[in-house]
């Protein structure tokens, strides 16, 4: 597989067709090669429309909602950033790419191990750390950025305790097939803004609680 290509191609007719403009977005999928972080019995879809079986029943996300997930936070360099469900490492990847520091939890021991190994010497601003995130993670917090890469049912304000003020979070909330990718950003202590960016479905984030079992 000619990967510069399959890259190239990958960008241009997923990424960019479902309205990823952000030009340090696209350069960070330029840069970071996907195929690194995919199982080896999957290389040849490493770039493709695909959610990509990683094993205990988990999947990466497609390549045009992860574009959409990190245009709709917008890292900036002098970002720290959480992310919850390391999976493949491939958006801790790109969130390492895009911000000063970025720390990535798993439930999974082994995808954290994994992850770290594709890493090595090439990420040294992104930390990897077996833990569950369901309830939110407050540990070295708070964060400028934090994606959940798993879907919740509901939302708890809660969640929020994780963001630095005028920090962003996205999460995909409710069940399938009404689930629905949400931007918010913390406005102060006890407001927020919300916004529905597109409607997808994901795998739902292991652990995860209801809105009345959610403690920090």
């Amino acid at each position: 597989m000619d990967t510069e290509l399959a890259r190239r191609n990958m960008i241009d007719s997923q990424i960019r067709p479902w309205e990823v403009l952000d030009t340090t977005v696209l350069a960070a999928f330029a840069a970071v090669p996907r195929d690194h972080f995919v199982p080896e019995s999957y290389q040849d879809l490493a770039y493709a429309d695909f959610p990509i079986p990683l094993g205990n029943g988990e999947s990466m996300m497609t390549p045009r909602v992860e574009g959409r997930m990190l245009q709709a936070l917008a890292p900036k360099p002098t970002d720290r950033a959480l992310e919850i469900g390391t999976g493949s490492g491939f958006v801790a990847a790109l969130l390492g790419h895009l911000t000063q520091h970025t720390v990535s939890i798993d439930i999974h021991e082994p995808f954290v191990q994994s992850a770290r190994e594709r890493m090595r010497g090439t990420y040294d601003n992104v930390e990897l750390r077996v833990a569950d995130g369901a309830s939110g993670y407050l540990v070295d917090g708070p964060y400028d950025v934090v994606a959940i890469t798993g879907a919740l049912n509901d939302f708890d304000p809660r969640l929020l305790d994780m963001l630095a003020l005028g920090g962003r979070m996205f999460i995909v909330l409710g069940v399938p097939p009404a689930m629905t990718a949400t931007l918010f950003t913390k406005l102060s202590d006890r407001n927020w803004s919300q916004q529905a960016l597109f409607e997808t479905e994901l795998k739902p984030l292991l652990n995860a609680p209801r809105r009345d079992a959610f403690q920090f």
